[in-house]
């Protein structure tokens, strides 16, 4: 009765776990993105044992998972507007906010196909497995452009920072990552060597 009550008065509270849950799952998905690069660089804190790293690189791809379907599930529930089970997967078949909701189906669209594959990575082969991880950086920039165009509080300062401050984390890491594949395999070696890990370079990383 009370839910009922809610949504006929128009409280937002739906959208606020959606926009909530959506950009705790944009700071998930940075962290795993930044652990990921920092693992495969070899840059990974030298306090930290490398299965630390990978733990970390996995437990946060779940919380994003479930974040994920928190912030989907509210945002196609919301009575305030008609988005339809279909526009969280099919891009840009929204009629709200079209281009917006469009980018947010593809980076889920982007992420789903990382994470099926991840599941079944031992079934599909490590080259499979990898041709698709790369996707990755593709599904974050599309995934931000979806957190500032799909809401209206960017102006509210915490909003703003913690996209825009995802965002910097991220650009840091893909920065490390193309300066790292210059430089060659023999710069990672000596890097993870250094802080007394494998030689061999984790394939589970980004």
């Amino acid at each position: 009765m009370s839910a009922v009550v809610i949504a006929s008065t128009g409280t937002p509270w739906m959208w606020l776990v959606s926009r909530g849950s959506g950009l705790a799952l944009l700071v998930c998905l940075s962290a795993v993105f930044v652990l990921g690069v920092a693992t495969r660089q070899g840059s990974a804190p030298r306090a930290w044992a490398r299965f630390v790293v990978a733990e970390l690189h996995r437990t946060l791809a779940l919380f994003a998972v479930a974040f994920l379907a928190l912030h989907v599930a509210t945002a196609i529930l919301d009575p305030y507007v008609s988005i339809g089970w279909w526009a969280s997967v099919l891009p840009f078949a929204s009629h709200y906010r079209a281009a917006a909701i469009g980018m947010g189906a593809l980076a889920v669209d982007l992420g789903g196909a990382i994470l099926v594959t991840s599941l079944v990575r031992k079934h599909i082969g490590y080259r499979l497995w990898r041709a698709v991880h790369w996707t990755a950086y593709l599904a974050l920039p599309v995934a931000f452009v979806h957190a500032l165009t799909a809401g209206s509080d960017m102006g509210v300062w915490w909003v703003a920072a913690t996209v825009w401050g995802s965002a910097v984390a991220v650009a840091v890491a893909l920065l490390a990552r193309v300066l790292g594949r210059i430089r060659g395999p023999d710069h990672r070696v000596r890097a993870g060597a250094s802080r007394g890990v494998d030689r061999e370079p984790m394939r589970s990383a980004s």
